[in-house]
């Protein structure tokens, strides 16, 4: 699709259309040497049909003579496979996302709208029975990362700029290592997102005092076996139940899923603890 609105670019500038074609279709199948794309004599019938050479629409895909997609539906069958994936570690207890820490001052990740990177801030902690916890009205929420791979003690951190007021959300697609990520507003609502990932194997959740919502990834534990828009149906009620619990992120999950990305700095969380990208050192939580 990203080639067709290559070609509406080029034709709204007045290029000639066969020149854009040719551009977009032969070119890179001289270039390749691909047996494709050409409709020679003998070659295999793969072509679109287009609703005009203006805005270049798809209408209809055929691969082989067959027609395998019309208007927005396609007609491949699903194909059953073993999905690979490696979750070896155990539903965690509430108890596992304690935070005993006696430091009256924390490194606290910042997350900043529509970045990767995140700032390091120093601030106040709230303790409840000698636990760390979530200060929901300064925004400062316990994050989790929870090794997937094997049972080890979950990391923890806290991030300020998720605006959760209830609830936690989490997903098994954490750059690089793809352990668990989760942040909420408390231990119960982590613990309850993160055995969520753990029983489905891998995925997408949000759940609240209520309810709990997940798009389950059962392949590496970062990709569905759902088609697309099913899989796109799903991520909408999830981006949409995190904003109902109070995130104010365009994109919560995209940005959950690289607070545990170390080499961007300057603040992240692995599931060995944080680590400072600025300094490229592992890091204290507690400030002395």
């Amino acid at each position: 699709d990203h080639i067709n609105k290559l070609c509406a670019r080029a034709v709204a500038k007045n290029i000639d259309v066969f020149k854009v074609l040719q551009v977009a279709c032969i070119n890179p199948v001289k270039h390749y040497n691909l047996d494709v794309g050409q409709l020679n004599i003998g070659d295999a019938a793969d072509f679109i049909v287009v609703e005009d050479l203006i805005n270049f629409k798809t209408i209809s895909t055929y691969i082989n003579g067959h027609r395998l997609f019309h208007s927005g539906a396609t007609f491949i069958k699903p194909i059953l496979f073993e999905k690979p994936n490696n979750f070896n570690t155990n539903i965690k207890e509430v108890s596992e996302f304690r935070c005993e820490l006696k430091a009256k001052k924390i490194r606290v990740i910042e997350a900043l709208e529509g970045q990767l990177v995140t700032n390091e801030l120093i601030l106040s902690t709230t303790t409840i029975n000698g636990n760390l916890v979530s200060n929901i009205k300064e925004d400062i929420l316990k994050m989790t990362v929870v090794n997937r791979y094997k049972n080890q003690k979950p990391a923890i951190a806290f991030i300020q700029n998720f605006g959760l007021k209830e609830g936690a959300i989490a997903t098994s697609v954490g750059h690089d290592s793809h352990n668990i990520i989760a942040v909420g507003v408390s231990d119960e609502a982590i613990c309850k997102a993160v055995n969520l990932i753990i029983e489905h194997k891998g995925g997408i959740c949000a759940v609240s005092n209520s309810q709990e919502k997940i798009l389950p990834l059962p392949i590496a534990g970062i990709m569905s076996d759902k088609d697309g828009i099913t899989v796109g149906l799903q991520y909408a009620e999830l981006d949409k139940m995190a904003k109902q619990l109070g995130s104010t992120l365009h994109a919560p999950y995209m940005t959950l899923s690289f607070m545990a990305l170390l080499v961007i700095p300057s603040l992240k969380l692995s599931d060995k603890g944080l680590f400072d990208g600025q300094k490229f050192v592992f890091t204290s939580l507690e400030v002395n």
